[in-house]
């Protein structure tokens, strides 16, 4: 195997798998964990629940008790883990290698500067730079985050935003995994950091004075961005003025500038209602006033250019439509121009304005789709691809002055693509795409989408690919699912996943209900009092599939994560024969629980999403299908769960009384393990590399369960 960066690759994977040797060559045989039974009852709707593993809940996550049984579930994972450490460190190792040593982001221009972002060799981080004028002029460095990083167990940039002037940039940092992001400003004609630090915002956006900027705040105990401050670069923070405070906690805050930058504006949403406030971006002083006041079950979202606002509504439209008006204060839709009317078979996703032109994504029959539609004359043409099943969307264009339009592609065989279209002649140039180092062809490898029918008779998509030379209709198979909040699961290329398809696997998304792959009401078939459906798909996909001879009935795994991790328990207490392995991560088990509970970050703004269960109809509902509840003594397949210490999100509670929960209560002696990552949060590790050990980790579990010979590599690239 070719191992690009050989030394750094030599040096990771034996710091990250010296803990592993020495638990190989320990003497000392650990038992799986048992978690100690304290009873507690919630009393909810006259309802008695027990919770024998409460105690595991530790806001502070300081408490010894729970810190020494989250290390041993780790102690006891790293050695059932042990025997694979060679595999572990392969799979690790060829995923590095397939990666550019060195990576750059395609240029652009805003304001007189090109701005460019790299990956040096061995880097973890990236670092942005810009040049004046043209990319042959010296760079300057505006961040590197690979020196931010440095000391800290984690960290992740929340993003940069430079001022009018393009002479300040602000820039957020997040070092504990939490998205609680400090906010710093730089002054890019001194290379300094100004004075001014701010704790535990969420977004930020400058006015066109180059000396104030706003922000929103995130609650101290919720997370809920919940305030929006104005700040004058030098003042002390303490004397920042808070501008708007959203008093529902069942919505979140946010903050942006249009594409004309003549409006500031802060979006309020929830799962089904929105409301934008705007404010002349060259008055900040002055209040922020509702462009259209909120309305039950009404979303919308607003931009402004060349002297009007495109709005993006729902309102009588269910797949939403696109429309205008000039006004930026708005009793009601009265008056508004309709550009695109509601579809019942198409999904209007989102729009980007250009010089004479509007790009639309939309959605249609599971695929996603990119219009261009002449502003001046109406002309729409859609652009075509390919591949069976694919992702296209809108790449960065900063300047909407320009005909030139860049849009990025990819499908399971296509790495990540830029292209830039002239929008006035129709010439298609390709920027850049992605390498894959090694000896990589996609010819080798075969995709596919297939429709599959449910119980109930509805057609689910089901996008996969495999490598032509190994499939033989008695694969292993390992499909994934989200099927929450809307998200539709977009298909892109991984060349991770390569590390599975070149051992035989064949990989499978199923586009269940609960995602809004199908539109608007492919969503509302997977929520609230339906989520059921979400479900039954995903079982009746994994049968369909071994069916269909796509994979072996002995070798059929299944994966997800957050929401997708409340899919994987719920499957595997309704149909646990299916499936040999299960991965979940960061997983949403204990629903019941957290939704009861408006102290945990999102619980107040996803009512709308499962439903609030101190009404008594939701609360049966959830009950009835909740992992953690639901629970039961029976065999289940083999499982790796897998959290993080400092998840916002889903805290790491949830899946470890659901592990301690299936130790008491399964009746099998197939493999259950738990790994907390005590470093991180949702999102896993940090930096361009070390999340490929948690990815190693995963395949490596998969591999082995799926067959030892299979675990060498068949037929794989050399």
């Amino acid at each position: 195997m070719s191992v690009i960066g050989g030394t750094l690759t030599a040096v990771l994977s034996l710091g990250y798998f010296h803990h592993v040797k020495l638990i190989m060559s320990s003497k000392t045989t650990l038992c799986a964990p048992t978690a100690p039974k304290k009873p507690h009852i919630h009393d909810v709707h006259d309802h008695q629940r027990s919770d024998d593993y409460f105690w595991l809940r530790d806001d502070t996550r300081g408490s010894p008790e729970v810190l020494e049984y989250l290390e041993q579930e780790n102690a006891y994972t790293e050695q059932q883990m042990a025997p694979l450490a060679t595999l572990q460190r392969d799979l690790y190792a060829e995923m590095v290698a397939r990666q550019e040593p060195q990576l750059e982001s395609v240029p652009y221009f805003k304001k007189g500067f090109w701005y460019l972002s790299r990956f040096e060799e061995d880097k973890d981080f990236p670092i942005f730079t810009r040049s004046p004028d043209s990319m042959a002029a010296p760079q300057e460095l505006l961040l590197d985050c690979n020196d931010r990083a440095s000391g800290q167990a984690y960290y992740q940039l929340g993003g940069l935003a430079l001022s009018s002037d393009s002479m300040l940039m602000a820039y957020a940092e997040d070092i504990v995994g939490r998205r609680q992001y400090t906010l710093r400003i730089k002054n890019l004609s001194t290379g300094e950091d100004c004075v001014d630090v701010i704790e535990d915002v969420a977004s930020v956006e400058w006015a066109n004075d180059n000396q104030t900027l706003f922000y929103v705040k995130i609650h101290p105990e919720t997370l809920l961005p919940y305030r929006v401050y104005r700040h004058t670069l030098g003042d002390l923070v303490a004397n920042d003025v808070l501008v708007y405070e959203e008093l529902d906690d069942t919505f979140y805050l946010s903050i942006y500038k249009t594409r004309s930058e003549q409006y500031l504006v802060i979006g309020i949403e929830s799962t089904l209602t929105c409301e934008s406030l705007v404010l002349a971006a060259d008055s900040p002083t002055d209040n922020f006033v509702s462009f259209l006041p909120r309305q039950r079950a009404h979303e919308y979202s607003i931009e402004h250019f060349d002297g009007q606002f495109y709005v993006n509504s729902n309102k009588n439209a269910k797949n939403f439509a696109l429309l205008t008006t000039t006004e930026p204060m708005n009793k009601d839709c009265t008056g508004w121009t309709t550009l695109i009317p509601e579809r019942p078979d198409v999904l209007l996703e989102s729009f980007e304005l250009m010089q004479g032109w509007l790009m639309v994504e939309e959605r249609q029959a599971g695929l996603p789709l990119l219009r261009q539609i002449s502003l001046t004359t109406g002309e729409s043409k859609t652009l075509t691809f390919n591949d069976p099943t694919y992702s296209v969307f809108s790449h960065h264009n900063p300047e909407p002055n320009s005909s030139k339009f860049r849009y990025q592609y990819t499908s399971f065989t296509t790495p990540s693509s830029v292209y830039e279209l002239d929008l006035n002649t129709g010439e298609t140039v390709l920027l850049k795409q992605s390498k894959v180092m090694g000896t990589f062809s996609s010819d080798d490898y075969q995709s596919e989408r297939l429709w599959i029918a449910a119980r109930d008779g509805e057609q689910v998509p089901v996008s996969l690919v495999y490598r032509k030379s190994l499939f033989n209709h008695h694969n292993p198979i390992l499909i994934y699912a989200y099927g929450s909040y809307g998200h539709s699961m977009d298909i892109g290329f991984s060349s991770a996943n390569l590390s599975l398809l070149d051992r035989g696997f064949v990989y499978a998304v199923a586009h269940v209900r609960g995602g809004e792959d199908l539109g608007r009401h492919w969503y509302e078939q997977g929520k609230l009092l339906n989520k059921k459906n979400t479900f039954n798909d995903f079982i009746d996909v994994s049968k369909a599939l071994v069916e269909k001879g796509y994979g072996a009935k002995d070798k059929v795994f299944a994966m997800g994560g957050s929401a997708g991790g409340l899919l994987m328990g719920a499957i595997i207490n309704q149909a646990p024969q299916l499936y040999k392995g299960v991965v979940a991560a960061v997983p949403f088990v204990d629903i019941v629980s957290t939704m009861l509970d408006e102290s945990i970050p999102l619980t107040t703004g996803e009512y709308d999403e499962w439903g609030n269960p101190n009404a008594e109809q939701y609360y049966r509902y959830m009950l009835s299908y909740s992992p953690y509840d639901q629970v039961r003594v029976q065999d289940y397949p083999n499982m790796l769960v897998v959290t993080g210490l400092h998840d916002s999100q889903v805290q790491y509670w949830e899946p470890a009384k659901w592990v301690a929960k299936l130790r008491a209560l399964k009746t099998d002696d197939n493999q259950l393990l738990l790994h907390t990552d005590m470093e991180a949060g949702h999102g896993g590790k940090s930096g361009r590399f070390k999340h490929l050990e948690d990815t190693a980790r995963e395949f490596a579990f998969l591999l082995d369960l799926a067959d030892g010979q299979r675990a060498q590599g068949m037929d794989s690239p050399k």
